[in-house]
């Protein structure tokens, strides 16, 4: 039996990475799929190809996640081809880094509004339908940097405390209403973005190999184990697991002095 089989997701920034690979799982494990993607030729490509591969229903929507009326259009779009929507995963997302006070109001807003707000847009979107279906998911791909802090990323991990305490908030005003609101927070994650900042560096080989040696695990983690933890925060077997932030990062968290 297929774990989410029937049911309908929506995953945002799913055209790529860590989203890809959440469709991906999602599709194997039965989901109707909506990959919501800014890039609307990545997004679509990754759903053609998914669709072919794993024989379910996948359909990329062109989306921008900071706006609001572009949101309400993807739900719209998608209750129409699939009915109400059971999943939602937040994974869009930016990285702004910048020190403090180098960081001008528009790259605040710019950040804000991409990995807070539009979380924040996504969700009281899909929770009045979850609330009358009596149940549902949402799963915010947070990061690390929800609970550490590393200098010159500002404003970044503001951004992302505050996803977290949005994650928490959600969660605890409707557990009693049937919905599942948890996050994720992967390392240092091998995907095409990483890859490409590496090929920037004058020897990516070892600029790679530098940030694999600060790993306890000795590499990076791969998209496909954020997905795991996302399709079991997704089935019905984690009803229980409410306002969690699972954290994905090789051990890094927890290591205190090297």
């Amino acid at each position: 039996m297929k774990r989410l089989d029937g049911k309908t997701a929506v995953v945002t920034g799913g055209g790529q990475g860590i989203g890809e690979a959440i469709v991906t799982r999602f599709a194997q494990e039965g989901a109707n799929v909506v990959i919501a993607e800014l890039n609307q030729g990545v997004g679509a490509a990754t759903a053609e190809r998914i669709s072919r591969e794993t024989g379910a229903n996948v359909v990329a929507v062109k989306t921008n996640v900071a706006d609001p009326d572009d949101i309400a259009r993807m739900y719209s779009e998608t209750t129409k081809a699939f009915g109400a929507i059971d999943i939602l995963v937040n994974n869009a997302g930016i990285a702004v880094f910048h020190e403090p006070l180098d960081c001008d109001m528009d790259e605040w807003n710019r950040c804000m509004s991409v990995d807070l707000e539009g979380v924040w847009h996504c969700c009281r979107q899909v929770i009045p339908d979850m609330i009358e279906q009596k149940g549902g998911a949402i799963i915010n791909i947070v990061s690390n940097h929800a609970f550490s802090i590393m200098k010159s990323t500002f404003p970044y991990p503001v951004a992302k405390h505050g996803l977290l305490g949005l994650t928490r908030a959600l969660a605890l005003e409707y557990a009693d209403r049937g919905i599942a609101v948890n996050a994720i927070s992967p390392g240092y994650t091998d995907t095409p973005i990483v890859a490409n900042h590496f090929a920037q560096e004058a020897d990516p080989a070892k600029a790679r190999a530098d940030v694999e040696a600060k790993q306890p695990v000795g590499r990076l983690c791969k998209p496909s184990e954020v997905a795991a933890v996302a399709a079991m925060l997704a089935s019905e077997e984690a009803r229980f697991i409410i306002g969690e932030n699972i954290v994905i990062d090789g051990g890094v968290a927890i290591r205190m002095y090297e």
